[in-house]
């Protein structure tokens, strides 16, 4: 029995890792990334749904450094059932080098999830991130893109193989 409660936790352990890392295979994060202009508050105006910010509306994801020198995550949305702000906070560090938009974030202790930017406008004014080939989010620092900037961004999302049909659009 404690042998199979061994190679349960092993693969359950190995799947997540495989699954965290898989994304590089579909996506190539951006290069010449600079975490310092990245860092402040974006808006989601669309992603895929997901079970951590399901009901949400209005969120948005804000990133600073701490005083340990880490990068800290927030993640905050409106949730119309409580009516209240709902917040997540968590850690983030660089997969690699320095200026590639890969990260590994974590909400829940030792488990991180790979965060990739694989689109990013040189002004740092839109990106496009994937974790996994079912999470997506297109951020921006305003919460309202114009609709031919929202398509231009819808298609390349599409392109990298997102649906725009199944996105959700937080603050519309």
């Amino acid at each position: 029995m404690r042998h199979v409660m061994k190679s349960a936790v092993i693969g359950l352990i190995l799947g997540f890792s495989v699954g965290c890392g898989s994304i590089t295979r579909y996506l190539l994060p951006v290069d010449e990334f600079d975490l310092a202009a990245y860092l402040g508050t974006w808006y989601e105006v669309a992603k895929l749904d997901n079970s951590f910010e399901r009901g949400l509306t209005h969120t948005r994801t804000q990133y600073s450094v701490d005083d340990d020198g880490s990068i800290k995550v927030i993640n905050s949305g409106w949730s119309e059932e409580s009516h209240q702000w709902k917040e997540a906070i968590g850690r983030a560090k660089l997969a690699k080098e320095e200026n590639v938009g890969h990260l590994h974030v974590s909400f829940s202790g030792p488990f991180y999830g790979s965060y990739v930017v694989f689109y990013l406008e040189d002004d740092y004014s839109t990106a496009m991130v994937a974790s996994g080939v079912d999470q997506f989010w297109l951020l921006s620092r305003t919460n309202t893109l114009p609709e031919h900037k929202m398509e231009k961004y819808l298609r390349i999302a599409e392109q990298a193989g997102f649906s725009p049909e199944q996105m959700i659009f937080p603050f519309e």
